[in-house]
C-alpha cells in the first residue's frame, strides 16, 4: 500500500489523512519488530484520526499473531464494512477460519477474495482455497487453485511447492 492510496479514500481532511497514515506506518513497523501491544494502540488512534480498511485489517493482523483469531476476524468485518472493494480482509478471515479448522465457513470468504476490485496480492486466497481443498482430499481442486495462485504469482513458491507435491502424489 502506498500513501496516495491511502489518502485518497473516503471524505475527510488531508491533514486527519496524513496523521492517520503516519500513525499506520509506526503502527506497521512496531508490528514487524514484535512490539504488538504498541502496535494495537497506533493502529486503533489511526483508525481513531481516519478509519481505513488497512488499518482495521492490519490490527487484525496484529491480533492474530497474539493468537486472538476471533479479534482479528471483527477487525476484518470492519475494514470491510469501512472498504468493501479491498481484498485483504475476505482472505485474512479465511485464513483465521483454517486456522480455527472452520474449512467450509472460510471458503465463501476467500472466494469473495478471489473477486476483490482492490487486491495487491491476488494469489494469496488462491493458495488459501488450495490448502483447504487439499485437507478435504479433493486434490485436483487443490491442484487448480494451487495453480491460478502461481499464474497470478510466478514467484510464489509455496503455491509451486504444494501444487508440485500433489501432482506428485498423484502420479
Amino acid at each position: 500500500m502506498n500513501i496516495q492510496d491511502f489518502v485518497q479514500q473516503g471524505e475527510g481532511l488531508q491533514e486527519d489523512k496524513m496523521t492517520a497514515w503516519d500513525l499506520f506506518q509506526q503502527a506497521y513497523d512496531h508490528q514487524m519488530k514484535g512490539k504488538l501491544d504498541e502496535a494495537i494502540k497506533l493502529y486503533q488512534r489511526s483508525i481513531d484520526t481516519f478509519p481505513t480498511a488497512e488499518a482495521h485489517t492490519f490490527l487484525g493482523w496484529t491480533y492474530s499473531f497474539m493468537g486472538q483469531l476471533h479479534e482479528a476476524i471483527e477487525e476484518c468485518h470492519r475494514a470491510i464494512a469501512t472498504d468493501p472493494d479491498f481484498g485483504n480482509p475476505y482472505n485474512d478471515i479465511g485464513a483465521y477460519l483454517i486456522e480455527l479448522d472452520q474449512l467450509d465457513e472460510a471458503i465463501p470468504w476467500l472466494e469473495k477474495a478471489t473477486k476483490a476490485k482492490r487486491y495487491e496480492s491476488p494469489a494469496f486466497p488462491h493458495m488459501n482455497l488450495g490448502r483447504i481443498y487439499e485437507k478435504q482430499g479433493d486434490w485436483d481442486h487443490a491442484i487448480d487453485c494451487y495453480k491460478t495462485a502461481v499464474t497470478l504469482n510466478p514467484k510464489y513458491e509455496s503455491a509451486k511447492r504444494a501444487m508440485m507435491r500433489l501432482i506428485t502424489l498423484m502420479n
